[in-house]
């Protein structure tokens, strides 16, 4: 077997991997607000969103290309192959080490954040600080602040019209609401994370050269890549749903329904329109946040929040540190 494919496979089966960790990671993404007001049980909401994350990983085309494509350059060969492997194992690295510690970082920015450590110090490697600010850097600071704000905005105008409804009748047609935002929510999540992985795997056979596109992607890395990120899901992440979910503020099945409403539609405007990979953790977050704002400051456990910010704070550089560590590590398997 040839060393180009030997490398080659290497890193898509890494990718593959990361796919995976993403999943039982940013499950809770998708169905922590929808399990904590019981709209729906753990493993119905599961499977609905890894069938969601399936269907999102076909709209997700925009997002693969600027990942294959515009965050890094390296050259063709063996060893460009090493530094995207030593990328893939330092995301997937931190993506292991805050899902044991129930911290919903960004799948996202460990991605990112390997890719560019291990590329720093990679001979003939370039990292395009145009695009990372562009497309990573700002939407890592606005998404939080957007979906903020639109969830406290979306919250109260729920709260302006139905504030003569019954509250009974009122949590069972969020409940029965929430079953469509939660969807929403699980493809907009397959819209974006499965996307990275594709974006991972594309760039992976251009730089082995097997194929002469950085921008194409084979209908079978959209299925592989799906159905990973599907089973990743479906194996779930219960740390940080519970942190996600009943940690943060108490939801209510309006609540719930506000959030996803919110954050879903952030996901799809970045997806489909700014073709921006943006943090699919750190947008259902901040959503949450802002929703339970509206009852009163304290109702929000800021002391949680907190530490899920400092997560967010330190994703990119500790993913960036932990890959530069590994391509020291693994560049003499790809010297060939």
């Amino acid at each position: 077997m040839e060393p180009e494919l030997i490398a080659v496979l290497a890193v898509i089966l890494a990718a593959m991997a990361f796919d995976y960790t993403n999943g039982f990671h940013d499950a809770a993404n998708a169905i922590a607000t929808s399990v904590s007001t019981r709209a729906l049980t753990p493993r119905v909401a599961l499977a609905m969103a890894a069938v969601g994350n399936f269907i999102g990983a076909h709209l997700g085309g925009e997002v693969a290309k600027t990942v294959g494509e515009g965050l890094v350059k390296l050259p063709l060969g063996v060893p460009s192959l090493g530094v995207v492997f030593a990328g893939v194992l330092g995301a997937i690295t931190w993506n292991l080490i805050t899902w044991y510690f129930g911290l919903p970082s960004s799948s996202s920015h460990a991605l990112f954040g390997g890719l560019v450590g291990a590329t720093m110090f990679a001979a003939g490697g370039t990292v395009q600080w145009d695009t990372i600010l562009e497309k990573v850097l700002i939407p890592m600071v606005l998404s939080p602040v957007v979906g903020l704000a639109l969830g406290f905005v979306m919250m109260v105008a729920i709260m302006w019209i139905f504030r003569r409804g019954h509250p009974g009748k009122l949590n069972r047609g969020f409940r029965m609401a929430q079953t469509v935002s939660a969807a929403a929510m699980s493809v907009g999540h397959g819209m974006q994370d499965a996307a990275k992985t594709m974006g991972i795997v594309v760039l992976a056979l251009y730089t082995g050269g097997y194929q002469d596109s950085p921008t194409h992607i084979p209908e079978w890395v959209y299925w592989s890549s799906a159905a990973v990120l599907a089973a990743g899901t479906y194996a779930g992440g219960w740390r940080i749903i519970r942190t996600l979910g009943r940690k943060i503020i108490d939801l209510g099945p309006a609540e719930g329904f506000a959030a996803e409403t919110v954050a879903s539609s952030v996901l799809f405007f970045n997806a489909q329109i700014l073709h921006a990979p943006i943090s699919t953790t750190h947008t259902i977050t901040s959503a949450i946040m802002g929703v339970g704002a509206t009852k009163r400051l304290s109702a929000v456990r800021w002391n949680v929040a907190g530490n899920i910010v400092i997560a967010w704070i330190t994703t990119f550089p500790a993913a960036a540190l932990i890959a530069c560590l590994a391509y020291f590590i693994v560049r003499p398997l790809f010297n060939v």
